[in-house]
């Protein structure tokens, strides 16, 4: 298991209200809000965003933004409806209270959460026989948080960066392994549900087809990855789980070498819960290679 890998802190932040009061009801039903996608550099260059603090004379990110007025649609009610093969995403519900607390430590949480997660998903993915988990992030919807819920639409990783991943984490083996099937999956979770604030949207993989996808290169200290900008398509089809509680897990499956399903999601300002007294929300994310 690695440690965390480390983010650009200038992340959009959204929804950094004060806590001063408790809302009577948590929205719920379709709501219209704004979802930032991709848009390619003006110049036609390779499209690139730092980790980091990027080099001099280069800026953090050359591509442009797009941003739309979607519809995106509550789950609550219909969360048995949707499967990580075939949508992209599936939804876990009424899991025993974490072991982890504070998630403050990236060490803690390797220790305490990581454990959970593993069993979590080899109960619960068909075929998963060994798990891998390489990282995670924590955000908080705080200015002074080290990163904030990311108002863009992404898949964490494309077919090329899933590969390369396996090769980086699993050594002498990652040639066997990728022999057979390998999913990448994102298990995301609040660490203070209800969410009222920045809630996730994500995707029906169906919905959004390979062409409305650009690989944007990932630039690290010692390394260049690359993640998935996502186009605007009126066809797109977006949802988002209401008031996602402590208990509930949303699985965001970022590949499998299978061409199954791989799901764009981002947070978005929901514009119900915007001002005063409305909670920041906090989260984590934890990537996983599934094997099997």
């Amino acid at each position: 298991m690695s440690s965390t890998t480390t983010e650009t802190q200038q992340q959009q932040q959204a929804n950094f209200s004060v806590n001063t009061a408790s809302p009577k009801e948590i929205p719920r039903g379709p709501v219209n809000a704004s979802l930032t996608f991709y848009a390619p550099p003006p110049d036609g260059s390779a499209p690139f965003r730092y980790v980091e603090t990027p080099p001099p004379g280069f800026p953090q990110s050359n591509y442009t933004e797009d941003t739309h007025t979607v519809t995106i649609n509550d789950i609550r009610g219909r969360e048995t409806a949707y499967d990580i093969n075939t949508n992209g995403f599936g939804v876990l519900q009424n899991l025993p209270p974490s072991a982890e607390k504070a998630f403050a430590s990236d060490s803690s949480i390797q220790n305490s959460y990581y454990p959970e997660v593993e069993r979590l998903l080899l109960a619960a993915v068909p075929g998963a026989t060994r798990i891998f988990l390489f990282d995670h992030t924590v955000r908080r919807s705080h200015p002074t948080a080290p990163r904030a819920p990311v108002t863009r639409a992404h898949i964490d990783q494309t077919r090329a960066s899933a590969e390369q991943r396996v090769l980086h984490h699993m050594g002498a083996e990652a040639p066997d392994l990728l022999k057979s099937r390998v999913r990448l999956i994102n298990v995301w979770r609040p660490l203070n549900g209800p969410v009222f604030t920045s809630p996730l949207a994500f995707a029906d993989s169906r919905s959004v087809p390979d062409s409305q996808l650009a690989g944007v290169q990932h630039r690290y200290p010692h390394r260049v990855g690359e993640t998935a900008g996502v186009r605007y398509s009126a066809e797109g089809e977006w949802f988002y789980l209401s008031g996602m509680r402590d208990d509930e897990r949303i699985l965001l499956q970022c590949y499998d070498s299978l061409d199954g399903a791989r799901t764009p999601h981002s947070a978005f300002v929901d514009p119900r819960t915007v001002g005063v007294g409305w909670p920041g929300r906090e989260s984590i994310e934890v990537r996983a290679l599934v094997f099997g």
